[in-house]
């Protein structure tokens, strides 16, 4: 199988069983992506799918064959930090660090859907641009759960960043 990880291509031989989530982990020591519920229930092993937000652990990594994976370990560039990733940081966007990985590639993907203008389930106005409000944040990132409960830091981080672009 050919994957292209954090913009390098690698080649894998894989069991057919392994998720996307095993193969970042075990095979390739990307361990950002946490393995929480293992059900794609928490979002803990969250990363990005050709652009997409996916839950790793629900993906047969063999089934991948020419995607482009990108990990929290491949958001920041050769500059420092994303200002996705600097928010998080000032807001304390998290307590225990276990759901971060999983929220900030999440909250990349919210960043993503709402610069081209993609609806969600609370958008008022389908035919008007979608405004990034609070509600907007929380309905997209509300696949991802937070045990420490930080989520009015992470809302306050992901407008930041939405303000920043």
């Amino acid at each position: 199988m050919a994957v292209t990880v954090n913009g390098t291509p690698r080649d894998l031989t894989l069991d057919n069983r392994t998720t996307l989530l095993d193969a970042l982990r075990e095979h390739l020591g990307l361990v950002g992506a946490k393995k929480g519920c293992d059900h794609g229930q928490c979002g803990s092993c969250t990363v990005l799918l050709d652009g997409r937000r996916v839950k790793s652990c629900l993906l047969f990594a063999v089934t991948l064959d020419g995607c482009a994976v990108t990990t929290v370990e491949g958001l920041a560039g050769p500059d420092g930090l994303t200002p996705l990733q600097e928010a998080f940081i000032a807001h304390d966007a998290f307590q225990c660090g276990y759901c971060t990985p999983g929220q900030i590639c999440s909250a990349r993907g919210v960043l993503d859907e709402l610069a081209e203008n993609w609806p969600s389930a609370v958008t008022g106005d389908l035919t008007g641009a979608v405004e990034p409000s609070d509600a907007e944040i929380r309905e997209r990132m509300s696949g991802n759960l937070c045990r420490c409960a930080a989520y009015p830091h992470i809302v306050a981080a992901v407008r930041e960043a939405v303000q920043a672009r």
